[in-house]
């Protein structure tokens, strides 16, 4: 299969309004409007998708300030984002869902593993690079309250780092990712909900809230020339 061309993209975060969702695939860089697992766009392999549009997101587009959110919610337009993501992802042969434990990350998810029936495998390597307020995470036993039915497995307390992530480390993440997700034979099954950092860390491109991307894990992906 044709690897993507990586390139080198500084990893400040790019924040925008809500956009319509759309596909696209790293084979060619095409844009496709709607899925369809049956065109000849779709290569069956991993869809990495950005979550819904959160609080922060709203207020940062506005004004360029970070408003100071903890862990942000999704809005309203990002709960929709999210569900209509699903609806249009519905014939994709997902098997397996991975999400970051951020709640914007979970409320993403959440129509995906309602329409699919599959549980949410949580894993702190595709969270958001560590740089704004919004970074900092909910504890995990805050998260066992909020969401009492979900499986956090090793999770930490504190998983989120107690600094700023250098883009190197963001990096890092997505070659370790590229690795691990080569190595699974059900990778072209799995759905990642997952942000804009490590989205452009794992593939050199920038998506907007509710838009995914479709990528083939490289083992010999070499986080230095990402």
């Amino acid at each position: 299969m044709q690897r993507h061309r990586m390139h080198a993209v500084a990893l400040s975060r790019d924040i925008r309004p809500g956009q319509p969702h759309r596909n696209i695939n790293t084979v060619d860089a095409t844009i496709l409007p709607s899925f369809d697992a049956g065109r000849s766009g779709y290569n069956g392999a991993m869809i990495l998708i950005r979550h819904g549009q959160s609080e922060f997101n709203l207020h940062f587009s506005a004004t360029k300030v970070d408003p100071g959110i903890r862990d942000p919610k999704l809005t309203p337009l990002g709960h929709q984002q999210a569900e209509d993501a699903a609806a249009t992802l519905a014939s994709a042969p997902i098997t397996r869902i991975i999400a970051s434990p951020y709640t914007r990350a979970l409320q993403t998810a959440a129509p995906f593993a309602r329409r699919f029936g599959l549980p949410i495998a949580i894993s702190p390597l595709v969270r958001e690079r560590y740089k704004f307020v919004c970074d900092i995470g909910s504890p995990l036993s805050a998260l066992n309250d909020t969401w009492p039915e979900q499986d956090f497995g090793d999770l930490e307390e504190h998983w989120w780092p107690a600094e700023t992530e250098s883009e190197a480390a963001t990096r890092g993440r997505a070659a370790d990712f590229h690795i691990e997700m080569a190595a699974r034979p059900d990778h072209a099954e799995t759905l990642v909900v997952t942000h804009w950092a490590f989205i452009l860390a794992m593939t050199g491109q920038t998506l907007n809230n509710g838009e995914w991307i479709v990528v083939e894990p490289n083992a010999r992906f070499d986080a230095s020339a990402a």
